[in-house]
């Protein structure tokens, strides 16, 4: 599913015109990204947390000139799901 699909269900679910639920949806993201970048988590209960996590510095290899790189500490976004989210996800979604 993509952003369009996305501005294109909430405004056919809301009836608000689709050029205002994709700006909503932009400001919202930015909002997320914002919050992330000052290292703000932001939490929505019932769907997931958005939080930043710190990856440690490791040893790496780059095989191809067989040389061992050092990749520095860095953080990264991470999205962890409710667990109310993840149950629904597990069971609607059941291998046959």
């Amino acid at each position: 599913m993509t952003k369009a699909d996305v501005v294109n269900l909430v405004a056919s679910k809301t009836d608000i015109e689709k050029l205002h639920v994709s700006k909503t949806i932009e400001a919202f993201m930015d909002i997320i990204k914002n919050s992330l970048e000052k290292g703000e988590n932001v939490y929505l209960r019932g769907f997931g947390t958005f939080e930043v996590k710190k990856r440690a510095e490791k040893k790496a290899r780059n095989i191809s000139k067989n040389t061992t790189v050092i990749v520095p500490a860095h953080h990264i976004p991470f999205f962890k799901p409710s667990d109310l989210f993840t149950e629904r996800v597990k069971n609607n979604n059941k291998l046959n």
